[in-house]
């Protein structure tokens, strides 16, 4: 594994056009379980699996359940930016990354001091009002009792993606043309089942195509590099040498 995280450094090193498109594996090293491990949220028991509990129907018709559910299980504050979201910033810094895209939606990477961030599945940072858009802070969301209301008596609704809902067409075409036109694609952290942001990879026209992911995906075999280690430890070791 060695070798290859030594050509990862030199690829890092010599390309300033880099992309990095990351999944739930990135945070997981902030202590944010993932959704299909042993501990993750598909495998927690509830009155409804998960994907109906955190779908756009079962919001607007069990909210108090939902919040419930939202509030113990998707919210995280004390969260921080691990070494991968730093490294990453860092690399932004240096004009080297032109963007992150990523299927998080803890913050995670803005926390960390990246400025171009793609989220594909929205923001638990973001949240609005339903009916005069108002935007609250997710420490209000915390702080509120059952079904978080605006002032003007409107449900307020979270920033991210739910099951059933389209995703944001203006973020997917900027990641599908930060993708198409980047000379180096990282993947960090995902298994690369979720569509149709896993499909954006077909996008990419480049010279070097980096999977770090600690189990096998079904794109390794189009890799130029196939890393199964920790994401933050790969590149922060990349970075030092």
């Amino acid at each position: 594994m060695k070798s290859e995280i030594n050509e990862l450094a030199k690829i890092l090193k010599n390309s300033d056009n880099i992309v990095f498109f990351g999944g739930a594996g990135v945070s997981t090293e902030s202590g944010i379980p993932d959704f299909r491990s042993a501990d993750g949220l598909y495998n927690l028991s509830y009155s409804h699996p998960p994907e109906i509990m955190l779908s756009r129907s079962f919001f607007d018709t069990h909210t108090e359940e939902f919040y419930q559910f939202y509030k113990e299980k998707m919210l995280h504050p004390d969260a921080k930016p691990n070494k991968a979201h730093i490294v990453l910033a860092e690399l932004e810094k240096q004009s080297k990354l032109k963007a992150i895209i990523t299927q998080n939606v803890d913050g995670l990477h803005t926390a960390a001091g990246s400025a171009n961030v793609l989220e594909l599945h929205g923001s638990i940072m973001r949240n609005n009002c339903m009916s005069c858009d108002k935007q609250y802070s997710l420490d209000e969301i915390i702080q509120s009792h059952g079904v978080p209301l605006c002032g003007c008596g409107g449900i307020i609704k979270p920033d991210v993606v739910l099951y059933e809902e389209s995703l944001d067409q203006r973020v997917m075409t900027e990641a599908i043309e930060a993708i198409n036109t980047a000379e180096v694609l990282i993947i960090g952290g995902t298994s690369l089942n979720v569509y149709p942001a896993a499909g954006m990879i077909n996008y990419f026209r480049g010279e070097n195509l980096i999977l770090i992911n600690k189990s096998k995906t079904a794109y390794d075999k189009y890799a130029d590099i196939v890393i199964n280690e920790n994401i933050g430890a790969t590149l922060f070791e990349a970075t030092q040498s």
